[in-house]
């Protein structure tokens, strides 16, 4: 750990320094500050790729400019390369792996929406993965861990999962983390406003001076901020923050532009917060900027959902779980968060490494099936554990 704040096994500058000259070569053309385009002054930054096969705007958030640059750089590297991933892969049948004995998850709850299950005499083109909970190999199907727009597949094709590092437990770490993120956001989402409500927080009772820091200069842009802790079952910390014009909770006619979200999730609740809160800004600025190509003009013209005013109608309430403050190593972390979501009932953490191995940068899809998923053009669109959190509330 470098400060605190930090989960890279270098600083966020080393880290750019590392993986500056190899930009051009992953088709990322320039790098830029985005910060001036917003009031509020939070650092973000963004790396174009105009010939990515998935997004050409790549952002990055954080504490200060070499936080968010690098986070900017990283996604863009870690979109290029699952694009054109670096994996061996074979084909064979779901069949023909099972009679061979080898271990194997064909992913059904990512099948895109029209799209069939894998049969299990079908032929399908499969990639190794790394089970962390069992420390077996499971192989799943390429087209699961691919990022590739150009071309059609019979997955939902989605970023969830996948992550960078300067090393590779530090990327599982991330992409883990993601994972629960998620997850944690789709339960809050499935259940009654007044358990959502309830879940709201005072960021001051957190009582760390970075993120008291980033909620003065949200008061000062004169916006309301509401955070909500979402930690689900798998005890791993995890934030939701709205941000929007002062008086939201009464206001009316508000677009839903106007208002941004973000979430995070962290062993350390402080870190869980900030990534929250940088998120949000983050999105402010994506819709200020306009330049991600999957905003579409009809996102400006939408209104603001009911419930989302109504979250700034909770009452903030004092956050007592302890927090922790001691830098702790990644591999300590990534065991740590490991150990969380099994107690949670997760089966498996599949962590499919998609670089290759002599860049000074490591890229992996993390794939956890009993997780849920975010929003997406998905043939399931909820797991057992949202059904069951809706049906519950």
């Amino acid at each position: 750990m470098v400060n605190a704040y930090s989960d890279r096994v270098c600083s966020p500058g080393e880290t750019f320094d590392r993986v500056r000259p190899l930009l051009a070569a992953f088709g990322v053309t320039r790098v830029a500050r985005h910060t001036g385009l917003d009031k509020v002054g939070i650092p973000v930054w963004c790396a174009y790729t105009p010939n990515s096969r998935s997004i050409v705007v790549a952002q990055g958030k954080g504490l200060t400019d070499a936080d968010a640059r690098t986070s900017a750089v990283m996604e863009a590297l870690e979109r290029a390369v699952a694009g054109e991933p670096a994996v061996e892969s074979f084909v064979h049948t779901a069949e023909k792996l099972r009679a061979v004995g080898r271990a194997f998850d064909p992913l059904n709850g990512l099948i895109a929406a029209g799209r069939e299950d894998i049969r299990p005499d079908e032929e399908v083109e499969w990639v190794r993965g790394a089970d962390l909970v069992s420390g077996r190999d499971v192989f799943v199907p390429l087209e699961a861990a691919l990022l590739d727009r150009t071309r059609p597949s019979r997955f939902w094709m989605s970023s969830d999962g996948l992550a960078s590092g300067n090393v590779m437990e530090e990327a599982i770490l991330h992409g883990l983390l993601e994972r629960v993120e998620r997850d944690a956001h789709a339960l809050w989402r499935v259940s009654g406003q007044e358990a959502r409500h309830r879940a709201c927080v005072a960021p001051e009772a957190l009582d760390d001076p970075a993120l008291d820091a980033l909620v003065g200069r949200i008061r000062a842009a004169e916006l309301d901020l509401r955070l909500f802790d979402i930690t689900s079952d798998t005890g791993i910390p995890c934030f939701l923050a709205f941000l929007g014009p002062r008086g939201t909770a009464t206001a009316s006619n508000l677009r839903f532009v106007e208002v941004t979200s973000g979430c995070g999730a962290h062993p350390c609740a402080v870190r869980a917060a900030i990534r929250a809160v940088t998120e949000a800004a983050q999105s402010r600025l994506t819709y200020i900027g306009g330049a991600r190509d999957d905003v579409y003009p009809e996102t400006f013209r939408r209104a603001l959902p009911e419930s989302t005013r109504r979250a700034f109608l909770a009452t903030p309430r004092p956050f007592t779980t302890p927090v922790a403050r001691t830098g702790v190593p990644i591999e300590a972390l990534l065991s740590h968060a490991i150990s969380c979501v099994k107690k949670a009932g997760v089966r498996s953490v599949i962590a499919v490494p998609l670089s290759r191995g002599d860049l000074p940068f490591a890229v992996v899809k993390v794939l956890v099936p009993d997780l849920e998923n975010p929003d997406g053009e998905r043939a399931r669109r909820f797991g057992p554990r949202a059904l069951s959190r809706a049906i519950s509330s």
